[in-house]
């Protein structure tokens, strides 16, 4: 039968157009680069049907690459089978190979990880930049992280505050993980884990110096768990040297993480501040003619609304003191100086964000007024 080329040539568009569809998304989550260091988008708990998901591992490539990450990891339960009459698979290690080869051809660094499945107290973990999955699978947790730390992963403790192991629904530092820190097999804590943040979690973090994680635990799809509640996935900043996955390491053993969902940031003061200001771009700075009021137009540059609060002694001339700047939106704040001058510095509260527990940081702008 002879195949008409406009026909060919149709089916090849078409093609052509699911594939680079599959890829993309009016969602894509944004964040700038640090002074000295790339921001890295990650999400570092994820599941598919080698453990307890709902999904192949190549749909959490499609959706990280929508969302416009730049790492994930497949941290399957190591212990936890629920599917393994169905799909049975003695290498525990085949999730992360099948999401190796779709990521092959894309900029999405695939991490190699597990989740460690135990009760309480040793509860849930996952252990990321592992060699072998299959070796770290033991009756003992003790001898899993053992095997993690030999292996040269990075451990972050999950969901602590979660109420089926922690029925108050917050976190408890047991013997267990006193231990766990102490033998270096321990390195992060969520305090954001799919919809819930846990300020105890924070506080752990920063009294045991433990590097602080964010994550969407995804068991189904993202859009029907996030995207269609008008959500973006929890996910983790890394700041790192490079796009690598030595540099991506080297910074969450050093902490320089903060964990974001929607309008919500979590981080240690040294790593939040710096990011929330590159947020913010000051676009315009002008004083409204015959005036001593100064008209700043604001620029979020980010993916997440911002909401601030004024600190400055100067008020606001027709704006609320606490005002949102829209997700790569722009915002307009009339600042009355009482008389005009070269530059102020603009200071703002940062409402829905937090360097500790029931603490927000304070982010300054040097403003030049243009004449």
């Amino acid at each position: 039968m002879k195949i008409h080329p406009f026909f060919i040539a149709l089916v090849s568009t078409l093609a052509l157009s699911a594939q680079d569809h599959s890829h993309k998304s009016s969602r894509a989550i944004t964040f700038p680069d640090v002074p000295g260091y790339k921001t890295l988008k990650t999400d570092l708990h994820q599941h598919s049907v080698f453990s307890d998901g709902n999904v192949w591992p190549t749909i959490r490539v499609m959706e990280a690459l929508r969302d416009n990450l730049d790492v994930i990891s497949l941290t399957e339960h190591l212990e936890y089978q629920p599917h393994k009459e169905d799909i049975p698979h003695p290498d525990r290690n085949r999730s992360y190979h099948l999401a190796l080869q779709e990521a092959k051809d894309h900029d999405l660094l695939i991490i190699h990880g597990s989740e460690i499945t135990q009760q309480a107290p040793m509860g849930h973990n996952n252990a990321v930049f592992i060699q072998d999955a299959n070796k770290i699978l033991n009756d003992k947790a003790e001898s899993s992280f053992a095997e993690a730390k030999k292996q040269g992963a990075f451990i972050f403790w999950n969901h602590p505050a979660w109420y089926a192991q922690s029925p108050q629904g917050t976190p408890i530092l047991s013997d267990f993980q006193k231990e766990r820190i102490k033998k270096g097999e321990l390195h992060g804590i969520e305090v954001i884990n799919t919809g819930d943040y846990a300020e105890e979690s924070l506080a752990l973090a920063l009294e045991n110096n433990l590097t602080i994680m964010g994550t969407s635990d995804i068991h189904g799809l993202i859009d029907w768990d996030y995207i269609e509640k008008g959500q973006d996935r929890p996910i983790t900043l890394v700041f790192a040297k490079e796009k690598s996955e030595a540099a991506l390491k080297e910074a969450l053993f050093a902490g320089r993480t903060v964990a974001v969902f929607n309008s919500l940031l979590v981080g240690k003061k040294e790593n939040l501040v710096p990011l929330l200001k590159a947020c913010i771009k000051i676009e315009k700075a002008q004083y409204i003619d015959k005036t001593s009021i100064l008209e700043v137009t604001l620029k979020n540059v980010s993916s997440s609304d911002l909401i601030f609060e004024n600190q400055m002694p100067y008020t606001f001339y027709s704006s609320s003191p606490v005002f949102t700047v829209p997700a790569e939106g722009i915002m307009t704040i009339n600042i009355k100086t009482l008389e005009k001058k070269d530059g102020i510095t603009l200071k703002l509260k940062a409402l829905g964000a937090y360097v500790a527990p029931k603490e927000q940081p304070v982010i300054e702008w040097s403003i030049k007024a243009d004449e």
